[in-house]
């Protein structure tokens, strides 16, 4: 019985379109039904439909992206997951816009494996570069901008009584998200909203 062909695409926030991503996957041979889409930061896996797929992914399927940073941007967690995905569960992957990063090739050598382990690393550090990078430069940016006298950003959110409490149990894996949620009273957007404003600070 052969394996079933998914897709994942993924934008990192809301704004962003992934249609362009969707239709690569579906000219990839992707059934529309097959198709996992987040729309959250690639820092980490801890996105709901990747953690859906994962739970999907059976030995002998084939696991389609269009590009290694759409998996994500922490090197060494894609580098976790990748071995998770083609080690473990004994499914496929194929990378679209990276050729070499295709283990449907059928290439179980050594050399195979080592230049497929090298690309893969080798582009997941630049991910990964890039992604700090960047937050370096935004971080220098309100630096200047602080120091320039700027008030950055909308006016400050209070945040609600026992909030650190409960963010510091949740950030600490002591109870979950949605445990989090109901303790303060919050809806799943603001709560993550006043965690960005937390971590920002």
């Amino acid at each position: 019985m052969e394996g079933k062909i998914f897709g994942y695409a993924r934008v990192s926030t809301t704004d962003q379109n992934p249609d362009r991503q969707i239709q690569a996957l579906k000219e990839a041979g992707v059934e529309e039904r097959y198709i996992f889409v987040d729309k959250s930061s690639g820092r980490d896996f801890n996105r709901n439909e990747y953690l859906i797929l994962i739970r999907a992914l059976r030995e002998g399927d084939i696991l389609i992206i269009p590009s290694i940073d759409r998996l994500g941007r922490n090197y060494r967690e894609i580098i976790d997951q990748w071995k998770e995905i083609t080690k473990i569960i004994k499914a496929h992957i194929k990378v679209l816009d990276m050729p070499l990063l295709d283990t449907t090739l059928g290439s179980k050598d050594l050399t195979g494996e080592f230049i497929t382990d090298l690309v893969l690393q080798l582009l997941s550090y630049v991910a990964e570069t890039e992604r700090l990078n960047i937050r370096q430069r935004q971080a220098e940016g309100i630096r200047l901008a602080k120091e320039g006298g700027k008030r950055l950003g909308r006016p400050q959110t209070p945040l609600p009584p026992r909030f650190d409490e409960v963010y510091e149990s949740w950030k600490r894996e002591e109870i979950t998200a949605k445990t989090a949620m109901e303790r303060l009273d919050l809806k799943r957007t603001t709560f993550y909203r006043l965690v960005k404003i937390k971590e920002s600070d």
